[in-house]
């Protein structure tokens, strides 16, 4: 079962939730896919780190077989490519390594040469493999990385996706069975959250809600799931003592027997473990 935590914004205890319910499910493997800001490895602390690069594709261009045809350019859906002093040039902050430049090249001048983008971390933390993927600084997107880092999905996965709702989202989510959407009770995080759950209705996929930091019921998010049958699996009171604990990068259901009872029972609730 592969379960993904979402968030509308960031700040809501999404990567909390995440350690979390992996370490309570053990022998699981945990994804970070916010390749951006990857901060569940603060907690984990992995063993035994492997790093391998992630590479993406560029178009690389053959000047003695290029005859200035423009086809490339004008193929390009992504507006990636330009012809400029007699020569093509290539955008890669646009480019989506689709390929269809060196396809649509009537002289076979385009080649295609590796960039990297990124890295994958892949350690151990007691029965749980944990997979960080890391964007390196100025890469326009995270998907090539969180691509590779999905790759290492097992029977029983938990994702820490992106916080919000663009292009990053969608990718750590296809494959997801079921969405955790962790809500922050105020006016400006029940906004947020209203986002995420449409993408998750878009993508047809079953979800909950966790409440997190509750100090009293927000009433606009409490009727919001009672109107579309969205499940609370969860309502997690704002805790000082855990709260520090979270700041010293303490995973709490392994400091905490009332953190790992409550983590089983969200994991019950979900279907991922009884």
């Amino acid at each position: 079962m592969i379960i993904a935590c979402l968030s509308g914004k960031g700040g809501t205890g999404k990567t909390y939730v995440a350690v979390n319910l992996a370490a309570a499910a053990g022998n699981c493997t945990y994804i970070d896919c916010d390749v951006e800001e990857p901060n569940g490895r603060l907690f984990w602390k992995p063993e035994g780190v492997q790093t391998t690069p992630v590479f993406t594709k560029l178009p690389c261009f053959d000047p003695a077989k290029c005859t200035g045809c423009k086809t490339c350019v004008n193929v390009c859906q992504f507006h990636a490519l330009m012809y400029v002093q007699e020569k093509p040039v290539v955008f890669p902050e646009v480019c989506h390594s689709c390929g269809l430049c060196a396809m649509a090249c009537p002289e076979k001048a385009i080649s295609e040469e590796d960039k990297e983008v990124g890295v994958l971390e892949i350690g151990r933390h007691k029965d749980v493999t944990v997979v960080s993927g890391i964007l390196n600084p100025g890469e326009a997107t995270g998907v090539p990385v969180i691509r590779e880092a999905l790759k290492h999905s097992e029977k029983m996965t938990v994702l820490d996706c992106p916080p919000g709702t663009a292009c990053s989202v969608m990718e750590s989510v296809m494959d997801a069975d079921y969405c955790v959407l962790v809500a922050e009770p105020t006016s400006f995080g029940f906004h947020n959250f209203k986002m995420v759950w449409e993408l998750s209705v878009l993508l047809e996929k079953r979800s909950g809600v966790v409440i997190n930091k509750q100090i009293a019921p927000y009433e606009p998010l409490e009727t919001f799931c009672a109107e579309h049958d969205l499940p609370v699996l969860d309502r997690i009171p704002y805790d000082a003592t855990l709260a520090a604990r979270l700041a010293n990068d303490e995973i709490a259901v392994e400091s905490s027997p009332s953190q790992m009872e409550r983590f089983r029972t969200l994991l019950s609730r979900i279907g991922g473990a009884s």
